[in-house]
């Protein structure tokens, strides 16, 4: 639903509520800001704090004869004993780090009450993020989920691979809610977080960035043991899409017909009542996230729905969860 009482600037190209392609694309021309030696997007996003920079991995090359000047940490002592003359191991830096998107544009995702769905949010944020890891010579992939069925994307270089992401959310985008193809996959058995999770363990290549990009309504307990086998030979980065309507916080004070999944309701967003129970289901919500994020040492990022990705990420970044947003 979308409030009549505020009209804050929407991205070029975008109506805040459905996906095309040219609202995606712009983000290739945003994505050089990004680029070594600038800040990383990271820490962009955190509020211009220091971030640890996604690092890059040493493959082993081969051994030779030491070398003055040669950094002696490198020096193989077993060819070194075997030979009786010291030898050093080369490295070379490897170059490309497959990156991996998890994006959910499932029912809970298609709500936003100020400028946009936090879906089309998502699938902004992804956009850059699929540029960015071209720009840096590496694959991009990922998988969208909007439970009715997965859409996979692997990991692909050059622009293909971003061009290959935008398609597949464009079409998960529009089928969600559709009725079309509805229960395609898992033998009409309807997806849940916890499919998804398990897709992207099977096609994730081991040493990936993975970035999730979700509002987690539907993350369970059970899904800590999935996580932790991902986290065991990735980087795992949550980002949490909200609107702040979800705890709470609007200028609406009229009374709106409200459903999801599980129920339908009318709510009266005049009362104090309405709005502190919202605020106390969030807040119950993001403690859970919190500490399964805490317990498996997984950075946590939040973007809200309310205001535009790029004045986020010039302005105050993602901004850890501080209870609310002026809305």
């Amino acid at each position: 639903m979308t409030s009549q009482d505020l009209t804050p600037t929407l991205p070029a190209h975008s109506d805040g509520v459905n996906l095309c392609l040219a609202e995606l694309l712009q983000y290739k021309n945003q994505s050089v800001r990004w680029l070594p030696p600038a800040q990383s997007v990271w820490s962009q996003l955190n509020g211009q704090h220091q971030s640890r920079q996604k690092g890059r991995g040493m493959n082993f090359a081969e051994v030779r004869p030491y070398q003055a000047g040669d950094d002696i940490r490198a020096i193989d002592w077993r060819v070194t004993a075997r030979t009786g003359k010291t030898h050093t191991k080369l490295f070379t830096e490897e170059r490309e780090q497959p990156v991996m998107l998890l994006i959910d544009v499932s029912p809970s995702m298609k709500f936003g009450t100020q400028l946009l769905l936090k879906s089309v949010q998502a699938a902004h944020f992804s956009s850059l993020l699929s540029w960015l890891a071209v720009s840096e010579q590496d694959r991009i992939g990922a998988i969208v989920f909007n439970g009715n069925r997965l859409y996979e994307c692997k990991p692909t270089a050059r622009q293909q691979g971003p061009l290959t992401v935008i398609n597949a959310m464009i079409a998960a985008h529009q089928e969600c809610g559709s009725g079309e193809n509805e229960n395609d996959d898992f033998n009409g058995k309807r997806l849940n977080f916890s499919d998804a999770l398990k897709h992207l363990h099977h096609l994730c290549p081991k040493g990936s960035e993975i970035v999730v990009l979700s509002d987690f309504y539907q993350l369970q307990d059970k899904d800590k043991r999935r996580l932790s086998q991902l986290r065991q030979h990735n980087r795992l980065q949550f980002v949490q899409l909200y609107d702040p309507l979800e705890f709470g916080h609007t200028s609406f004070n009229g009374v709106e017909f409200v459903t999801d999944d599980h129920q339908a309701t009318w709510l009266d967003f005049s009362a104090q009542s309405t709005r502190d129970s919202l605020s106390t289901q969030y807040q119950q919500h993001q403690q859970f996230i919190q500490e399964m994020c805490k317990s498996l040492a997984i950075p946590l990022h939040h973007l809200s729905a309310a205001r535009t990705l790029m004045e986020q990420l010039g302005h105050c970044g993602f901004n850890s969860y501080k209870g609310g947003e002026n809305g």
